[in-house]
């Protein structure tokens, strides 16, 4: 998970410069502005200068745009090879820009600092390599040269920083409780993972993220299902989804996770369908509530296979379960995903494939590829979305239905609350009986209107009801 980067060109050179800065600052004399830098439970404070902003390497290991990166394949992978190749530097400049749930989109928050900086300047110095490779500052340096800064202030760290300590400090400055740009969801998972990759124990880690044990493993979970996604959207086509889909999803995914948790112990198979139907409509884009309608009930009353047209169907259906498992090295097997299962996650299978078509950013699928993924995605968001909207006015029902006795059973407790009022009431001699009274005749009165309204239509009332006719009627008023 954790990278070395080999030294950019003119690292050398670069340093030299950074040396003689360095020392021109110290021997200056007078008040020199220093940076605090922590990492791995250290402190330093290193000294600030002025360096050229056409010198410095934006951090292709940057925790900001990791997920971004998977925006662009191509981009990717030749950032991998060469992080300082031109192309590969104006692929994070890009990133940097662009809005981090859509590249595609222009950041405004991009554009807020920019304005910030051009009105007031740079308040806060970043943080630079001695080998010239900005650490803390990247996207403020991409607007600085956007405004034509020539200079950007930044604190130096020390020669000896390895790749580790360089992360350590990125990690560091993102988790004060005083920064200004929260990484996106899924690049807090990605730091996550990589500290776990360095041999951090889960407390740890949630201590530094300020995040209780469980949702550290709840998020460890999430991270996990999304990488699994991705590889089953892979086609013969070379496509897949991406990191940076599901940006945007942290609430539906973590809503997913307690409902999964839920179900989990109770019935297997019952959890992992619901999980591949809820993973199907958050990829379809459906909103927090209407996600919610995929429940228990949901499954119970099969919406989905009374909407699903005929090619998601046949493609979904006709598994007979998977074939038993064997655990090698224990000579044992144990039973595969049932038939419902197998067709839930077929389902979704087809979707993602589809999704990861219409998303591709390269030149690998034709247009006659992407156009029928994305009528696959139409047919199933419409299937979805009617199986969903008669979820949706089921819960309306059953709502209604159970209003009426809720609504009764709150006024019981209120009575009965009453009673111990009235008992210590009297024993302080503070009651007030005219207006005791008084709430007592709008009691009777509430009692008449519903015996109107719950005897009608009822030939053979329950015993409740019929209690509650006769004692409305001997009250009547002769």
């Amino acid at each position: 998970m954790l990278r070395e980067f080999p030294p950019p060109p003119r690292a050398a050179e670069f340093s030299e410069l950074i040396k003689k800065k360095v020392q021109e600052a110290k021997a200056a004399g007078g008040t020199r502005e220093t940076v605090r830098v922590d990492w791995n439970e250290q402190q330093a404070h290193v000294e600030v200068i002025d360096l050229p902003l056409s010198g410095l390497y934006l951090n292709p290991g940057t925790h900001r745009i990791r997920a971004q990166r998977s925006h662009n394949a191509d981009s990717d992978e030749a950032l991998d090879k060469d992080p300082w190749y031109q192309d590969s530097q104006d692929y994070l400049t890009f990133l940097l820009r662009a809005s981090p749930t859509d590249p595609n989109l222009h950041d405004l928050d991009f554009d807020k600092l920019k304005e910030s900086l051009e009105q007031f300047g740079q308040n806060d110095p970043g943080l630079v390599t001695h080998q010239g490779v900005l650490v803390n500052g990247n996207t403020r340096a991409v607007a600085l040269r956007d405004l034509g800064v020539q200079t950007m202030r930044v604190g130096v760290l020390p020669e000896w920083f390895t790749w580790g300590d360089i992360n350590a400090v990125e990690l560091s400055l993102q988790l004060r409780m005083d920064h200004r740009r929260d990484y996106t969801y899924i690049n807090r998972l990605l730091a996550m993972e990589e500290q776990a990759s360095l041999g951090r124990t889960p407390e740890q880690i949630a201590k530094d993220f300020r995040i209780q044990v469980k949702t550290y493993h709840q998020e460890r979970w999430i991270l996990s299902t999304i990488k699994e996604l991705i590889d089953r959207s892979k086609s013969g086509g070379g496509v897949a989804l991406r990191l940076v889909d599901w940006e945007g999803a942290q609430e539906r995914l973590k809503e997913l996770h307690r409902l999964y948790v839920k179900l989990e112990s109770v019935d297997r198979d019952q959890a992992e369908i619901l999980k591949e139907w809820r993973l199907a409509a958050i990829l379809l884009n459906f909103s927090k509530t209407d996600v919610r309608h995929i429940d228990e009930e949901f499954l119970k009353e099969d919406y989905l296979a009374h909407t699903l047209p005929d090619p998601l169907r046949t493609e979904a259906s006709g598994a007979e379960g998977e074939d038993a498992v064997s655990i090698p090295g224990l000579g044992l097997t144990v039973p595969g995903a049932s038939s419902a299962v197998s067709e839930a996650r077929k389902l979704n299978d087809q979707l993602l494939r589809a999704a990861a078509a219409v998303r591709s950013q390269g030149g690998s699928l034709k247009d006659s590829d992407k156009g029928e993924g994305q009528a696959v995605l139409d047919d199933a968001k419409k299937a979805f979305d009617e199986a969903i909207e008669a979820a949706g006015r089921s819960a309306r029902l059953r709502k209604r239905k159970q209003l009426a006795p809720a609504r009764l059973a709150e006024a019981s407790a209120s009575i009965d609350q009453c009673v111990m009022d009235l008992v210590q009431a009297r024993t302080s001699r503070s009651l007030d009986e005219e207006a005791f009274d008084e709430a007592v005749l709008k009691l009777r009165s509430s009692l008449r209107k519903l015996a109107q309204q719950a005897g009608r239509g009822l030939p053979t009332p329950g015993d409740g009801v019929a209690w509650l006719l006769r004692a409305a009627s001997s009250e009547e008023p002769q």
